[in-house]
């Protein structure tokens, strides 16, 4: 075993990150990455010489040089993958709640808004549904999660957008603001709890950095919907409903095609 340390001077976000996880994710003479951001340096753990890792890292022309490598056998790697599966359960099954709750309360209430929010919960519930199934996974097998996420969210939007523009042409009764407002705050808590359960975690593999972009749509919109139900009130309109109805597919479609950059 050998540890490896290289100072790559273009390093300096967790993009430049994400981009060199992807690049040496095939390696299977790699055991562990090690990033310091702030101190632009990488170490890794592996096996072999570590000549075919810098070639890797100077393809991405990042300016990278080898500081060190040095023998590691004593070194102790972690497997996360328990802990991961136990993080997905849970947020699987709060945005599940959410979504039963969110897509009757806006069918019900008469509000886009929420079914719009509902169907984005459900979304992010398969997506940790299929994450469950990369943990512990090859790095082809995260990657094809992911992408799957990000075509089965464009795929709600592109819906989105066809249902916005059918009401809008149609006569829909007013929303009840009242139950776009509680039901939203209470789905903002649950999407704040995900996020901050799944920022914890720590973990840059592409299936969790996918449920941590849908997450982070999800508090957007939640906000997003509340405001709505202020705006229903106070103009006595649908369009502030379906206004929002329809900034919330866009931010999906964004999403997706977040995740489908990260899958490549």
């Amino acid at each position: 075993m050998q540890k490896t340390t290289f100072k790559i001077v273009k390093m300096d976000c967790p993009s430049e990150e994400q981009m060199i996880r992807m690049k040496l994710d095939d390696l299977i003479n790699i055991k562990s990455l090690d990033f310091d951001i702030p101190n632009r340096l990488l170490t890794v753990l592996h096996t072999d010489d570590h000549k075919q890792i810098f070639q890797r890292l100077d393809d991405l022309k990042f300016d990278t040089s080898l500081i060190d490598s040095t023998s590691a056998d004593n070194e102790t790697i972690t497997d996360n993958s328990a802990t991961e599966r136990k993080l997905l359960w849970q947020v699987l099954a709060i945005n599940f709640f959410f979504f039963a709750l969110e897509i009757t309360t806006g069918f019900i209430s008469n509000s886009m808004g929420l079914v719009a929010d509902s169907l984005d919960m459900l979304a992010d519930s398969i997506v940790y549904g299929l994450a469950l199934f990369a943990v512990g996974g090859t790095a082809i097998r995260k990657k094809n999660i992911a992408k799957s996420a990000g075509y089965f969210q464009l795929l709600l939007a592109l819906f989105g957008f066809v249902e916005v523009i059918r009401r809008f042409i149609g006569l829909e009764e007013l929303p009840t603001f009242q139950t776009m407002i509680v039901i939203s705050i209470l789905a903002l808590i649950g999407n704040g709890l995900c996020l901050y359960l799944l920022q914890k975690s720590k973990s840059k593999e592409a299936h969790m950095q996918a449920s941590m972009i849908f997450t982070s749509n999800d508090v957007i919109v939640n906000l997003g919907v509340i405001v709505a139900g202020g705006l229903v009130y106070l103009t006595n309109s649908k369009y502030p409903d379906l206004i929002v109805g329809t900034i919330v597919f866009a931010i999906v479609g964004q999403g997706a095609y977040r995740i489908l950059k990260l899958s490549k």
